[in-house]
């Protein structure tokens, strides 16, 4: 990729996860080991030489003990009392067919942030564990089908419905309609 190629959030997002890295102290090795990604993804994420998968952020969160939210809201605008609609930060991770909406984005004085989530037909997005043990989530679906499952335990939500958890383990979206599925979630930090 050339570097006038780069998304400019793709670059900071690499920029911040080097720093991260370099303020807890691992190395490439280190990190691969606590996350379960290889030193060459967490390398060439850090160069932004590939926009990192939902999957993968999620991995580095949990090491970092911080939402996804968190991570993206601090390489995306300061956050402000009204969050216009056009102001509201996108995010794509396009090997899954995810876009996430940071609707209202975290902030330091708040637990509490509302993020949009569309998922393409057949999308399936798989989290090996919470950013951050014990998580608040509520799952409000406005068009589709989702099937989540957390904790072993699968859940249809349908247009309409909402699914109140904490996230202690694994958890998985798949999208269960075939015209895709959008939806928001409140995240609410312990």
């Amino acid at each position: 990729m050339r570097r006038d190629d780069l998304d400019p959030v793709d670059a900071r997002l690499g920029a911040r996860l080097a720093e991260l890295r370099a303020q807890h102290g691992y190395s490439l090795g280190e990190l691969a080991d606590r996350s379960g990604v290889s030193r060459s993804t967490l390398s060439r994420a850090e160069r932004a030489e590939i926009s990192p998968t939902a999957s993968l952020l999620n991995r580095l969160c949990a090491v970092y003990g911080r939402t996804m939210s968190q991570l993206l809201s601090e390489v995306e605008a300061e956050p402000a009392p009204v969050v216009r609609s056009a102001d509201q930060p996108e995010w794509r991770d396009r090997a899954s067919g995810f876009v996430r909406r940071s609707v209202s984005p975290p902030h330091p004085g708040l637990r509490g942030e509302l993020v949009e989530g569309r998922l393409t037909a057949g999308a399936d997005l798989a989290y090996d564990r919470p950013p951050v043990a014990g998580l608040e989530q509520h799952i409000w679906v406005l068009e589709g089908a989702l099937e989540v499952t957390a904790q072993d335990t699968a859940h249809h939500v349908g247009t309409g419905d909402c699914l109140r958890m904490r996230v202690w383990g694994p958890t998985r979206f798949r999208c269960a309609a075939p015209e895709g599925a959008r939806y928001l979630l409140a995240v609410v930090r312990p």
